[in-house]
């Protein structure tokens, strides 16, 4: 069995273009990045994934009707899938931002000064990213629970793993705004406030759309 990489030019440069077992080892590996604010990423592209290959699988004749909305959930499910991967670098750089601002020098008032500066903004940053998944995680989720009642029915589980990737994305990501938060000023922290308690909300939705799901399996 291979060893987990610990040298970045081993890894890809994007999530997009790694392969999954190389992106595995990255992400078990001694190395700061990439970490669960990734994973988190992952997950509502592989939901938006999973979402938009249900909805390729209803377009058959007997689809012909819902034909305008399949092909708008396909469109936004793939458009989703892009941004979320676009959003597990954009984790693995802000990561590596805060790490570059508390390594910054603080022998003087004015290097101090300038630390915490840099710092601030790297958590902002570092919150802000997670606070982008759970809005990709909502608008997957809204898109599987809108094709749930069309959807092909021989592959409605999909629908139902793509509602917990969804539910996994939001509430994975929400410990990763918490931790940045917490280290963060009050008046800065509290911006992050109303997607925190959004998460709350996108995990009972997903929890519905699971059991919807395990309902019409049974019947």
């Amino acid at each position: 069995m291979s060893q987990p990489s610990t040298s970045s030019q081993e890894t890809a440069s994007s999530f997009g273009e790694a392969m999954l077992a190389q992106y595995l080892c990255d992400l078990a590996a001694k190395i700061p990045a990439p970490g669960g604010g990734a994973v988190a990423a992952l997950h509502s592209a592989q939901g938006a994934a999973l979402v938009a290959m249900v909805a390729r699988y209803t377009t058959r004749a007997k689809d012909a009707d819902n034909r305008p909305v399949i092909d708008r959930i396909i469109e936004a499910a793939d458009a989703a899938r892009t941004r979320s991967l676009t959003l597990a670098d954009a984790d693995a750089a802000a990561f590596t931002a805060v790490g570059s601002a508390y390594k910054l020098p603080k022998s003087t008032e004015e290097e101090t000064a300038t630390r915490t500066a840099a710092i601030n903004a790297a958590l902002l940053e570092a919150a802000r990213v997670p606070a982008a998944v759970v809005d990709e995680a909502d608008e997957v989720l809204a898109l599987a629970t809108q094709l749930f009642p069309i959807g092909n029915p021989n592959v409605v589980t999909d629908i139902g793993a793509a509602a917990n990737a969804c539910r996994a994305a939001a509430t994975t990501s929400q410990l990763n705004i918490e931790i940045n938060v917490a280290s963060l000023p009050a008046d800065a922290g509290d911006q992050f406030a109303p997607v925190l308690l959004r998460i709350e909300e996108i995990a009972a939705r997903a929890d519905a759309l699971h059991a919807d799901v395990i309902h019409s399996l049974r019947g």
